[in-house]
């Protein structure tokens, strides 16, 4: 997977790109790319999102 750190929207192959949580799409190259992060057992949890939709989906589950 990419470093969640990085620019996602820039050259991501699809094949490395992380997956939405919400719809299961390849999130490659895209503008809408949403990440929500947080610490949870002493380690750091990442969901990927491809849209405002998706990870308002998430949030509301």
């Amino acid at each position: 997977m990419v470093d969640p750190t990085s620019d996602h929207h820039e050259d991501v192959d699809e094949e490395e790109a992380p997956n939405c949580e919400v719809c299961g799409d390849a999130i490659a190259n895209e503008v809408t790319h949403r990440v929500t992060t947080w610490i949870a057992d002493d380690s750091v949890q990442t969901v990927h999102f491809c849209s405002e939709d998706c990870k308002a989906e998430w949030d509301e589950s």
